[in-house]
């Protein structure tokens, strides 16, 4: 399987120089076969083959005048930014002939280079980890890294990105065989929510850090802040930044919990069922700024790969299953109810029910069912499955490996 190990760089003036003329090359030459795609479609002449947008774009583009200052950074970040146009190509044909699962994707659109997110990727052949701890990156120099842990395996690929708040961070894909841990005696269902961020079929409840709400009173004096500066001016690209950084210690903080937290119930059960929520239709209601805050679908992504990589038993709960009007003592459904009904009592059987404790032993109850079927997730209610997609390499920093195991790749000065 495939992870992605996030870490921290500091590189000096040159080569933030360096990295942000990366950045525009691939930017530049993403735009310009781009372009040659749309208007030939437009045209309506045949689709362009990458080998002569590579030719055309790249190579000989180098000769002329105008894109001569493409010859200073490295061959391998022009091909990989064509090779990207093409998987975005290849993801948007797949999802109109009905190929790709999930939302429809878009055609490409055109990058800017007033993005605050900026971003490069290379393979091997350009990159190199070296034995003083640093990373030699080619045309840019050698990296200082802030390793917070090792690498399983020797890395495949390098993504080099600067975010909104202005930090540098390299990305590695590393190929790594599934780290099986020891059975465990019991399984969980979760059910999540507002009040409280989990409640687990066993009773234990996890509650919601909420980090927006706490950094909301500092946010809205550096957005105050920042309304206040000219358009255009120093004074505002500063203030910018400095709601930016606010923005990434909260995204920082929210992502570190729920590593903390999927790992700890990923190392507890056997099994893991959870109900798939519609976290993009809630992020649309009155409430989405606590949905937002939670941060659902994030954490039922690392409870899912985190699984594999463990040989756990992971399966989702379709969301029209009626986990809080069933009874879980006796199976009656009770009808719907609202939200401030945070107890009640079974019609049939007179059982006292809290309502998120319920629903969560009604999601193990369903995710046991499902799992003896042998789906990957519960039926919808037309009765079709709904299949569980592949998990590529996670975007942010992965799991450290447990201790005891022997990892013969990584830093050695580390």
């Amino acid at each position: 399987m495939q992870l992605r190990y996030n870490y921290r760089v500091c590189p000096d003036a040159p080569q933030r120089r360096a990295l942000a003329k990366a950045f525009g090359c691939a930017r530049v030459v993403w735009n310009d076969c781009l372009r040659d795609r749309k208007e030939a479609h437009a045209a309506g002449l045949p689709y362009v083959r990458s080998a002569e947008l590579s030719r055309l774009r790249i190579t000989q583009a180098k000769r002329t005048e105008g894109r001569a200052w493409l010859a200073d950074v490295s061959a391998v970040v022009l091909q990989q930014s064509l090779r990207d146009l093409d998987t975005a190509y290849k993801n948007f044909f797949d999802s109109v002939r009905g190929k790709r699962q999930g939302r429809k994707v878009g055609p490409p659109r055109y990058k800017s280079k007033k993005d605050t997110r900026q971003s490069i990727r290379l393979n091997s052949n350009a990159f190199c980890l070296r034995d003083d701890g640093t990373v030699y990156v080619a045309k840019v120099g050698k990296l200082k890294v802030k390793w917070s842990r090792r690498l399983p395996a020797a890395p495949t690929s390098l993504t080099v990105t600067r975010d909104s708040s202005g930090r540098y961070f390299l990305s590695f894909v590393v190929d790594t065989e599934p780290d099986i841990l020891p059975e465990a005696e019991a399984d969980a269902g979760i059910d999540l929510g507002l009040s409280a961020f989990a409640v687990l079929s066993d009773g234990r409840k996890i509650d919601s850090p909420r980090f927006l709400r706490r950094a909301e009173k500092k946010l809205k004096r550096l957005q105050r802040e920042l309304s206040r500066k000219a358009k255009g001016s120093k004074n505002r690209a500063k203030a910018r930044i400095k709601v930016a950084r606010q923005h990434a210690k909260v995204a920082d903080r929210r992502r570190d919990w729920h590593h903390k937290a999927s790992t700890q119930i990923i190392r507890d059960n056997q099994a893991v069922y959870v109900e798939d929520l519609a976290v993009s239709g809630l992020g649309r209601t009155r409430l989405a700024k606590s949905v937002h805050d939670a941060g659902w679908s994030a954490f039922v992504g690392m409870l899912e790969y985190k699984a594999i990589k463990h040989g756990r038993t992971f399966a989702k709960v379709d969301r029209t299953f009626p986990s809080s009007q069933v009874c879980s003592a006796c199976g009656f459904r009770d009808g719907p109810k609202p939200l401030h009904v945070r107890e009640w009592a079974c019609a049939e059987c007179g059982t006292m029910h809290d309502r998120d404790h319920n629903a969560a032993r009604n999601v193990l109850f369903e995710g046991r069912r499902v799992v003896a079927a042998g789906r990957a997730e519960t039926l919808t209610a037309c009765g079709a499955p709904v299949r569980r997609a592949h998990v590529p390499a996670q975007r942010r920093e992965a799991g450290s490996p447990r201790k005891g195991q022997t990892t013969q790749a990584g830093i050695p000065g580390l």
